[in-house]
């Protein structure tokens, strides 16, 4: 089946579900108060795109292919991540809602979280080479076999990382979240 191509659109407050995503290719479109709860992203492909305040709160994210996206105040609230196609593979989010949310055995590289919310966040096994965490709340986040090497750290809090369980090589922390890497220390840090 031919995939749709849709060039240069824009999306203001709709609703989407599987029969107008399956099997399309967005490219250099902006989406507005879009709610794509119904949707499971089959066969879907975004280049270039912008979304503003939509909701992908517990969508099932199936072989979606996402290059060169911005996510700005989008609820991805019990998204699982796990399932994306990797190729050409570049997003970013700014004030978003990532809680609960699986990136598990993602290449992230270089993605920037700038302003998220992104509670319980599973990031095992994930690479997190040159990733920005600007300002994030990393409450419960699951950091487990990541490669954070050159990741920064230093504006986000509530984090608890291994440094013996994950790879952080040149990674940037402040002094304020020193204590979210010696937790497993049971020390006290003043």
């Amino acid at each position: 089946m031919r995939a749709d191509y849709i060039l240069d659109q824009e999306f203001r407050d709709q609703t989407f579900d599987d029969t107008n995503t399956k099997f399309k290719d967005f490219e250099n479109c902006t989406f507005y108060n879009c709610d794509f709860r119904q949707c499971t992203f089959q066969t879907v492909t975004f280049i270039d795109c912008n979304f503003f305040e939509c909701n992908f709160q517990e969508t099932k994210v199936n072989y979606v292919s996402l290059r060169g996206v911005f996510f700005t105040k989008c609820n991805f609230t019990n998204v699982n991540f796990a399932m994306t196609d990797q190729v050409i593979f570049e997003f970013h989010f700014k004030d978003c809602q990532l809680d609960y949310a699986k990136f598990y055995a993602l290449k992230l590289k270089k993605m920037q979280f700038i302003n998220c919310s992104m509670i319980a966040i599973d990031f095992m096994g994930s690479d997190l080479t040159e990733v920005l965490f600007d300002n994030c709340n990393l409450r419960h986040a699951v950091f487990i076999d990541t490669i954070a090497n050159k990741a920064d750290f230093s504006t986000s809090y509530d984090y608890v990382i291994d440094p013996d369980k994950n790879k952080l090589k040149k990674a940037v922390f402040s002094i304020e979240g020193l204590k979210g890497l010696l937790t497993k220390y049971d020390i006290v840090v003043k």
